[in-house]
This record gives C-alpha cells, sequence and structure tokens, in this order.
C-alpha cells in the first residue's frame, strides 16, 4: 500500500488545503505537495532536503494566488528511486519536472530551485523554455554548461584535503557515514551551513574532508540552528532512515554524465525572466563569485539579484519572511 504522509500543521490563515499527489514521471512517480489555485510556481528542493523545505513558501505562495507545488525531487521522499545511478542525470530530472506539470493539467510554470534544485531550475529553464516560462534560482548562481569536466575540477579542490563533491562520487562511501545515525549527521550538516551555528573563520572547513576522515568530523557540536526545530529535523531524519541516502548522493555522481549531456549548450544564457537570491555567508557564493558576475550575459532576463546579509545556505528556511516577499514581488512582475 502506498505509504502514508505524516501530517503537517498548516498555518491558521491558510487560504487552501496542502493536497499531497502522486503522479506519473519517466522513473514512475513523482510525489508532490501542492497548495492554491492560479498560475503554477514548482518548487524544486535541493540536497538533502525534501518538498519539506518550501513549507514556508507554500502557503505564502498559495495567499498569493498561485498555484505553489513542491516535488520531492527523484530519489527523495515518496517519489521513485531508481536503482541504477545513471539514472539520476540532469535531463531526467528536467523530464520529471516537464512531467509533472502536464500531469497537473498545466501548459507552463515558473520553477523555482534551491541548491541542486537550482540548477535543475536551471536546466529545467535552459532545455525546455516552452514549458519554464521563468526561473528563481537560491543559493547556487547559474553557470551556463562547459567548461572543464566536472569530476577533475572537484579532485583539484582542497589540496591535501578532499572535497565534499568528490567525497560523494563512490557510491556507498558517504552513504556508511551518515546512515548509522542519520538524524545527527543531517543536525550536524544544517548546522555547518547555516548562519549563527556554523563554524568561525578559520575553523576546519566543513567541506572538506580530512585524507581518511569524514564530513562530520568537522560539523558543530552545539544546538541546531534558530530556524530548524526538532520536529522538522525529525521530519527530515525521518524520510532518510526510510529510503536511504543513496538516491540523493546519486545526482553527485553523474555530474560528469551532465556535462556529455549538454556539450551542445555549452555557454548557453537562459533568456527567461530570472531570480537570484543568495545568503551573504553562503560558501558557494565565494565559489561561483564570476558566475554571478557572468550574469549580464549568462541571465540577460534576470529582474532581480538579492544577497541576504548574514543567511547562510538555506535562504527560504532560513529568512522564509525575506525570500516570500522576493518572490512573489518578483512573480507578480512576470509578462503575462
Amino acid at each position: 500500500m502506498p505509504e502514508t504522509p505524516p501530517p503537517v500543521p498548516l498555518p491558521p490563515t491558510a487560504p487552501h488545503p496542502l493536497i499531497h499527489r502522486l503522479v506519473p514521471s519517466p522513473a514512475g512517480r513523482v510525489h508532490l505537495v501542492e497548495q492554491g489555485r492560479g498560475p503554477l510556481v514548482l518548487l524544486v528542493h535541493g540536497f538533502p532536503e525534501s518538498w519539506y523545505s518550501w513549507r514556508h513558501q507554500l502557503p505564502a505562495l498559495a495567499a498569493a494566488g498561485y498555484r505553489a507545488v513542491a516535488v520531492d525531487v527523484r530519489g527523495y521522499g515518496r517519489s521513485s528511486r531508481p536503482a541504477a545511478v545513471d539514472a539520476y542525470r540532469m535531463l531526467d530530472l528536467v523530464a520529471d519536472n516537464v512531467a509533472v506539470v502536464e500531469a497537473l493539467g498545466e501548459r507552463s510554470a515558473v520553477v523555482v530551485g534551491h541548491d541542486w534544485g537550482a540548477t535543475i531550475a536551471a536546466t529545467s529553464a535552459l532545455t525546455r523554455p516552452d514549458v519554464f516560462r521563468a526561473v528563481a534560482l537560491l543559493g547556487v548562481p547559474y553557470s551556463p554548461p562547459g567548461g572543464p569536466r566536472p569530476s577533475e575540477v572537484f579532485a583539484r579542490m582542497g589540496g591535501d584535503e578532499e572535497f565534499y563533491v568528490a567525497y560523494f562520487q563512490q557510491p556507498g562511501r558517504a552513504e556508511a557515514e551518515i546512515e548509522p545515525d542519520v538524524r545527527g549527521w543531517l543536525a550536524g550538516f544544517h548546522a555547518a551551513l547555516s548562519a549563527g551555528t556554523m563554524p568561525a573563520p578559520g575553523a576546519p572547513d566543513p567541506h572538506f574532508v580530512g585524507r581518511g576522515g569524514t564530513l562530520r568530523e568537522r560539523f558543530p557540536a552545539g544546538p541546531l540552528p534558530a530556524w530548524l526545530g526538532e520536529d522538522d529535523l525529525d521530519f527530515l531524519a525521518g524520510e532518510f532512515e526510510r529510503t536511504g541516502m543513496a538516491g540523493a548522493l546519486n545526482r553527485y555522481r553523474v555530474m560528469d554524465r551532465d556535462w556529455a549531456d549538454l556539450a551542445d549548450r555549452e555557454g548557453a544564457p537562459i533568456r527567461q525572466p530570472s531570480l537570484f537570491i543568495g545568503g551573504g555567508l553562503d560558501a558557494s557564493l565565494a565559489w561561483l563569485a564570476d558566475a554571478v558576475a557572468a550574469y549580464p550575459e549568462t541571465l540577460p532576463g534576470l529582474l532581480g539579484s538579492h544577497i541576504l546579509d548574514g543567511c547562510g545556505h538555506f535562504v527560504q528556511q532560513e529568512r522564509p519572511e525575506e525570500t516570500n516577499r522576493i518572490l512573489i514581488d518578483w512573480l507578480a512582475a512576470l509578462p503575462g
């Protein structure tokens, strides 16, 4: 029998119910959570998250007159989890997004993504402009396809240490670190990347692994970030305790395949209306500063770029009210 999702309390002023659906996709099914009526806004999460990372945006977008839909990306939650690593390539995830739009009876959508979801959203807009009429990227800037092979880039980062993306490449390796204590690992991971709990400047960088070590060794051991309640962590940990981590981690293991799949799009801009929101304390902004500087060429339809001072990586959860205001103002300004 299908799993029954746990109840999620709604704000008392929510204008529409929160609806769980399973819709067909190329891999089998996508689990989504929907709220509101109006133009479709598709919300795509990153690692290691779920549809639940958009819990603050769903009621706000619904109240503003939009049909807000947050998905569990392939490999997460109640969506299909193919066994083959190759099934997690970017073009497959774009196909899942298109399938969701079609299953909901819509012809187009605005796509919004955070972390890996930002890259999925950007590639959806780049390769299927007939479906995705605008794109908002949270946390991770847009970098056009092309350049050196990703595995070679990541292998060179860190010197004697290992960058986390390279660490995630070998199937089973990161799973062996995370799965014996999913909740504890997720608590440390979120604390490491959030304002108020991330390591102080000069401390060992939690994005890197010492030779023979683990990521967790560098996570802070203090309290949870202010934005992450015990109930929120329980929900997230429960999802990964049920599914395991392989589906989520497989996204990192096909980056060279994505590089080859998108070779014909090298340097291609996204021309639809776009938006970027980043956290001022997010390491992604430092690593990808050149990508942000290139926005006039790579995102010619950019309508706004916002850096939230004092905010870490999880922008829509750390600063939900500010993120909601920026998103809703941007949506209202879109043509049509």
